[in-house]
This record gives C-alpha cells, structure tokens and sequence, in this order.
C-alpha cells in the first residue's frame, strides 16, 4: 500500500514539475517521494510497517518498498488495517535494521548528495522514517527536514492558499493545491 500510495503521489508531482525541478540543474537537491504505514501514531511505541519511495524523475523508475516486523508489542488495529496487512502478518515482515540498511543503500545509489524527503503527510511519515534510520542505522541521510507535496506544489505552481472552511475540499493534494484557481476569491488567503 506505502509504494502504490508514494507512486501516485510522485507521479502526480512529476507531471506537473518543470524539468529544472525534477533534478537536471545543477546543484538542485534530487527529491524522493515516501510514503509510510504504521500500527499507531508515533515511532518507538508502535511501528513502522511498511514503507514506499520513489526518486521523482522523469519515468518515475527508482523505487524502493520495504515491510518492516514490528518493534513493539503495542498495536492499534484501527491504524494497522490502514496498511492492509494483519498483525499475524507483519509478524513476518522483514527485519527492521536490515529494511533501513537496505533504503540507506537505495538512497546513496540513486541519489548525488543530500535528498528532500516529500511526504503527502511529512510530519508523520518524516518522523518514522527519521526515528527508524536513527535508531537503525545510526544516521538519516534526509537529515533533520522535509517538506510536504501540497506545500512544495502551491510553490512551484504559485497557487494561493484557501483559508475559508467553507470551500469544496477535494481529496488528493494535487488537486487540492489547485483548487483555488476554480474557487470563488473568498477560498484565497
């Protein structure tokens, strides 16, 4: 479910990135899309089940997909279904130091220098994937931020910002981020 979901996304962010975003100038910092699933809310006390990534460049080839098994006896069955895996399941998944060696190494092989971890949901999904390379592998090679795909897109695309609560709300966040140019100006910050 993390790779499907993080392919959608990285698809729909390279459709609509101008080739210097997507990494062909120089010095640009190359981003990678993730996506992440897990049995509760925060890292350490529930776990990292699953995690997706692509490289956003043109034909979206570079993907990496990992199950985690669980690090914690603590599980919320409501988030866990989210995945689509049973916790006898992930009982079975892979171990978790050797799932984020193995991104580790699929990030330095695709990537020159540092990459911009984007996420649909940053600040859940960046927190997983911080904790588990830190607890791990005892560095991130995202270091200490991300940013997130709707916020990243209503750059490039200089779309205003919707503050009235009142607006239609899709539901992707490229949609989303474009929702404005369809909305009356009461919907623009």
């Amino acid at each position: 479910m993390a790779a499907l979901s993080a392919m959608a996304a990285a698809s729909n962010l390279a459709a609509h990135m101008s080739p210097p975003l997507m990494g062909e100038e120089a010095g640009a910092m190359p981003y990678v899309m993730v996506d992440v699933e897990s049995d509760g809310p925060i890292p350490g006390d529930y776990s990292m089940i699953c995690i997706g990534a692509v490289l956003v460049q043109e034909g979206l080839r570079e993907t990496f997909y990992g199950r985690l098994r669980p690090i914690s006896e603590q599980w919320i069955p409501e988030a866990l279904a989210v995945s689509g895996y049973s916790r006898a399941e992930t009982l079975s998944f892979d171990d978790p130091k050797a799932v984020m060696e193995a991104f580790a190494d699929w990030i330095a092989e695709n990537v020159k220098g540092r990459a911009l971890l984007v996420s649909d949901n940053n600040g859940f999904d960046f927190a997983f994937v911080s904790w588990y390379f830190w607890h791990f592998t005892g560095a991130n090679p995202f270091g200490h931020s991300s940013t997130n795909l709707g916020s990243l897109y209503k750059d490039w695309s200089r779309t205003p910002s919707r503050t009235s609560s009142t607006c239609a709300r899709p539901h992707t966040p490229i949609t989303r981020s474009m929702m404005p140019r369809a909305t009356p100006k009461r919907c623009w910050r």
